[in-house]
């Protein structure tokens, strides 16, 4: 997640931080794992790179106004950065509607999700909400997807343990953070039993 107030380029010591968590947990993680330095692109490809995560999920296209200040970040640089280290095997999953900013791109969301995949040739799609926690849009997750049949779209935020089979209908899938801890509370620890639960429910989605 990165520390807060978020930046677009990350203290090294972040990065390097969450390297060595990753590196104790490593011969624990039985499945394959992805990683994300909010808001920064490299660094969230360095860090895949040092720790063998097999995916990777940040904003990697666009032009967003935010209270951070401007955003524009360049998956070109990010994808080559990746590619130098290595990491080509690296799955880059591009969130195409960014929390906490408003895109400077006046095209419907369909139309910028279309032109990222043709451009910047992401491995898959996510479709976010305004915030952490809040859900996309049911419709902008069907017309992402009906614009780019061929390709993964994921919901990105808000996915809850009653709302993911009607989300799995539409998505090929979910990232899914808050509604896996204890009390749904982003900033406290995942509760197994919530975890198991909301995967009972995806197999039985997929069924």
């Amino acid at each position: 997640e990165n520390d807060r107030p978020y930046e677009f380029a990350v203290d090294t010591a972040s990065t390097a931080t969450m390297a060595y968590v990753i590196g104790r947990l490593r011969g624990e993680i039985t499945v394959p794992f992805g990683v994300n330095v909010l808001w920064d692109p490299q660094s969230t490809i360095a860090l895949a790179a040092a720790t063998g995560a097999a995916f990777v999920r940040e904003i990697f296209t666009g032009t967003y106004a935010s209270d951070m200040g401007p955003w524009t970040p360049d998956a070109g640089a990010a994808m080559r950065y990746r590619n130098r280290l290595g990491r080509s095997d690296c799955l880059m999953l591009y969130n195409v509607s960014a929390e906490f900013a408003d895109s400077l791109d006046r095209r419907p969301l369909p139309d910028r999700a279309r032109s990222a995949v043709f451009s910047s040739i992401p491995d898959a799609v996510l479709v976010s909400g305004q915030i952490t926690g809040e859900a996309a849009a049911l419709s902008d997750l069907e017309s992402v997807k009906r614009v780019l049949p061929n390709t993964p779209v994921l919901a990105n935020t808000g996915v809850k343990h009653d709302t993911v089979a009607e989300v799995l209908r539409v998505a090929d899938g979910c990232v899914v953070g808050s509604a896996l801890k204890v009390g749904g509370d982003t900033w406290k620890p995942v509760d197994a039993e919530r975890a198991a639960d909301f995967m009972a429910r995806v197999r039985a989605a997929r069924a």
